[in-house]
């Protein structure tokens, strides 16, 4: 979820899956935007042959978009972090009348909640406000910290004039653009058995 000058509320929708045709309310908070419908499903045609039964995180949420879309195409469970005590009622408000019960939303700050004791996921959703320019520390933190599944997948938005360095471990898988915005979705590199 990046952030961009404030426009009016309106809604969004799940594209596919349980949840399909579902609709999240989008408030009007100061440059708050969801990921698109249309990257959003390309993200997950990407993710279609492991999001089932994936545990994901959804680190910087906003509107919780791509964790209830995981969840609606077959992730097992998703953790929603937001710091916006706003967004986080309204999200955890939108997974009680979805009857998303796999869920949980934690109101924190998304870089003090990796240096806690971590849980691996799967599958990672890493799209912090753009202003904040939080990419590398938060994968770096999601790697050393061991927040990430062996095999886990991370995906990363970002603006296309903005070079994300991510630990080396992680390898890119597929990427795209729209408009002004690089969406790109790399995996996890198994360790190096001989190293």
């Amino acid at each position: 979820m990046h952030r961009v000058k404030s426009g009016p509320p309106g809604k969004l929708r799940i594209v596919a899956g349980s949840l399909r045709g579902s609709r999240l309310a989008v408030p009007d908070n100061a440059g708050l935007r969801p990921t698109p419908d249309r990257v959003r499903e390309t993200l997950f045609n990407w993710l279609a042959p492991v999001i089932d039964g994936a545990r994901c995180l959804d680190l910087f949420a906003g509107t919780g978009a791509l964790g209830i879309e995981a969840i609606s195409r077959g992730a097992s469970a998703c953790t929603f972090v937001e710091s916006d005590r706003s967004l986080a009622r309204l999200l955890a408000e939108n997974l009680a009348r979805l009857k998303i019960v796999d869920a949980r939303v934690l109101e924190t700050d998304a870089l003090a909640m990796l240096n806690r004791t971590p849980e691996p996921f799967d599958i990672v959703f890493l799209d912090p406000p753009f202003a904040a320019n939080l990419w590398n520390e938060s994968a770096h933190l999601l790697e050393t910290r061991g927040w990430l599944a062996a095999s886990a997948w991370l995906y990363v938005e970002s603006p296309t004039d903005v070079a994300v360095a991510l630990p080396p471990s992680l390898m890119l898988h597929r990427e795209g653009h729209a408009g002004a915005v690089r969406y790109a979705l790399y995996r996890r590199a198994p360790a190096d058995p001989l190293s």
